[in-house]
Formats: C-alpha cells, structure tokens, sequence
C-alpha cells in the first residue's frame, strides 16, 4: 500500500527468498530499480535461464546443465567410491577440499520424521541401485553432523553392510585454529572418539 504496485509485488517476491526479510526485500529492490535496464535484463534472463536449464542427474542427483554430469561422466573419477551428501551445495564444499577424487550421491535431503521426511522421499532408493554390481568398494557418508544426518547415516549404513560395501563416515571435530575452551560437548565427544594415532 505504500509503494506502486509492481514495486509492492517484486518486494513480496523477494520476501519468498530464504533469509530475506521486508526490509531487505525492500533494500534489494530499490537496488534494482537504481541499476541499468540491461543490468537487470541480464539478472532477470540469469534467473530464467537457471531455472529452465538446470536439471539432475540421473546417476547422482546433483543439479547438472548436461545429463550425465561432468562428475560421472569424468573418465578421472574413481567410480568404485561414492561420497553420500545432503544436497548440491555439500558436493561443491567436498570439491573445494580438491582431496577427493571419486564419485558422488546427493540425497536430497536427510530422514526427518518431525518434518514428515522418510527415506522414500530421499535418494536412498536410487544410491542401493547405484550399489548393485559389486563396483563400488567404499561409500563414505558426509551428511550433516546434526539429529537429521545422524539419522540418515545410520539407517544408510544398516542397509549398505549387507552387500559387502566398506562403509565409512566423515570424522567430525574441532575446526582448526579454534580454542577448547569455546567447544561444546557433543563436538569434543565426536572429536575424542575420531582421534587416530600420529
């Protein structure tokens, strides 16, 4: 009611976003009516373009413009090792270490029965499939170090022993460069129980 009508509509679109309030909505609005045309033409065919042209892929379910992605199609991937992760963005954190070399398997989400998730609204279904074939010789599951992922780790974990696939979790830890004393419990008991001999 106080602004133009489709001022008033681009802010309330922008409240949908994650993380964005009305008064950041109402920021990032004004920043784009303050930019050229052909700055915000070219924001606006990015955001079509990236909705239209993206997809998944159909072996790993990470978003991909080509079907298979670059990742399961690389002749320079280990594919007898799958790294089991939430979603795209834990890939892209996995790939920045440049340390890992196999293959990967996005969930899409994690077991949460609180918010009506179960393993059939997961990829779980798809990654046993992916198993079939005696292939793969190691999964490590990377999945979020909280209730959820816990969860989803588990349940993955009691399914997978039975083929004969070595099974294995990312440790969890302190962080470098932090002070003991600013740890909380359940972190410096998952770091006690990870510790490996030097």
């Amino acid at each position: 009611m106080y602004y133009p009508e489709p001022i008033g509509r681009l802010i309330s679109e922008l409240t949908k976003l994650p993380g964005i309030g009305p008064r950041t909505a109402q920021r990032l609005a004004f920043y784009i009516l303050e930019r050229p045309a052909v700055d915000v033409e070219r924001l606006a065919r990015s955001l079509v373009n990236a909705r239209q042209k993206t997809k998944y892929c159909s072996i790993c379910w990470n978003i991909t413009a080509v079907d298979p992605c670059p990742l399961c199609s690389s002749p320079y991937r280990d594919q007898s090792t799958i790294c089991v992760v939430q979603d795209p963005r834990d890939l892209v954190a996995m790939e920045k270490t440049r340390e890992y070399k196999g293959v990967y398997h996005v969930l899409g989400g994690a077991i949460s029965p609180l918010d009506g998730i179960g393993p059939e609204e997961i990829k779980i279904k798809e990654l046993l499939h992916r198993l079939q074939g005696g292939k793969v010789k190691e999964l490590i599951l990377a999945t979020d170090p909280n209730v959820e992922g816990e969860a989803t780790a588990m349940y993955i974990a009691k399914l997978v022993k039975p083929l004969g696939v070595k099974v294995t979790r990312i440790a969890h830890g302190l962080p470098v460069g932090g002070d003991l004393d600013y740890v909380d419990e359940v972190t410096l008991i998952k770091a006690l129980e990870g510790r490996r001999e030097l």
